[in-house]
């Protein structure tokens, strides 16, 4: 079985996935009335595991909803001691290099995994560890925030698979990783 990193995330038109206090409400600033779920719920059936940043877990943890994933999801931190009682039995805290991390993972059995949060993104991208990117495009400019990209030792070269345009506003374009033929 082909193991798949595979990152589905929101950004502003500037490129950010935060605003300047690390707020998300601007992900529901384009009126959804039909509550349209612009591929999230294919995506996530399509996937085994996700593997997460501290501080997304924490912001998933502060929604007032109850625990939203039905897949394991695997949070990397080195100052989390322990996960709280409550989510136990969903998340495991996972540490060490990317690759310890995912070779543990897939040691389990897990082998299409969502990567989630900016800074384990980032991570996963300065290692050449993402092979595909959904990435959303909301219509409004943030004027600063938390970046979905971050600096590169060198460029990685993606093949664009698909756009679709939502509630004629959102465009969301699909990346697969181009890999060099090592023959």
């Amino acid at each position: 079985m082909d193991n798949k990193n595979i990152v589905f995330i929101a950004k502003s038109i500037d490129g950010y996935i935060a605003d300047k206090n690390g707020g998300i409400d601007w992900l529901i600033s384009t009126p959804n009335p039909n509550q349209i779920d612009m591929g999230f719920g294919k995506f996530m059936s399509s996937i085994d595991a996700i593997v997460m940043g501290r501080t997304t877990f924490e912001m998933v943890c502060s929604f007032d909803i109850s625990w939203p994933y039905t897949v394991p999801v695997f949070v990397l931190s080195t100052t989390l001691k322990k996960v709280p009682e409550k989510y136990a039995k969903n998340v495991e805290l996972i540490k060490g290099t990317l690759k310890k991390v995912l070779a543990k993972i897939h040691s389990k059995g897990f082998s299409k995994l969502y990567i989630d949060g900016g800074k384990t993104i980032q991570s996963f991208l300065k290692e050449d560890l993402i092979d595909e990117m959904t990435i959303t495009t909301m219509p409004i400019l943030l004027g600063g925030g938390f970046s979905l990209f971050g600096d590169l030792e060198k460029p990685l070269e993606f093949e664009h698979i698909e756009s679709q345009v939502f509630l004629d506003a959102v465009v969301q374009d699909t990346y697969r990783r181009k890999k060099q033929n090592l023959s």
